[in-house]
């Protein structure tokens, strides 16, 4: 059975969290990608910048709902959920756009894995982390189509 080894990029395009948006948007487009690993001056893989995030740049800010309770204004939704919201909408550094918590996968993991947390969590593009902690490769749709063509 084939794993991520087999299958990952190797060459993988990094960018810093404090890099511009727009330089993230520039690598996105140029190499043809759907998502960049964020890694800090040592290396080690901090946040994934992806297509989604900085399309959600785009969208207009949630109005929180309210309703009156005893003459006071009581939210329906959290502070720190729209402050989030505004933080990535208005994002001028990758930091501010990227997504922290990455999901991530091992060299070792086995393709059909790959392709099941990619359809039921929605992502596009994983990073690949062996043993260490360090960043070895990244695996995005492109790899997983590549596996349906016939070797030449």
């Amino acid at each position: 059975m084939r794993t991520a080894r087999d299958i990952m990029t190797t060459e993988v395009v990094t960018i810093s969290p404090q890099a511009d948006v727009t330089e993230a948007v520039r690598i996105l487009l140029e190499k043809k990608i759907n998502g960049l690993p964020v890694v800090d001056a040592l290396g080690s893989l901090v946040g994934i910048i992806c297509q989604s995030d900085l399309v959600r740049m785009q969208k207009s800010l949630p109005i929180p709902s309210l309703f009156t309770l005893w003459d006071g204004f009581v939210p329906l939704s959290s502070a720190a959920l729209l402050e989030t919201e505004v933080k990535r909408i208005a994002a001028s550094k990758v930091s501010d756009a990227m997504t922290a918590e990455v999901v991530t996968i091992s060299p070792d993991m086995n393709l059909d894995e790959i392709a099941a947390l990619m359809v039921d969590q929605k992502f596009h593009t994983l990073p690949v982390i062996d043993d260490t902690g360090r960043l070895v490769g990244i695996v995005g749709k492109k790899d997983i189509l590549r596996t349906l063509m016939p070797h030449t």
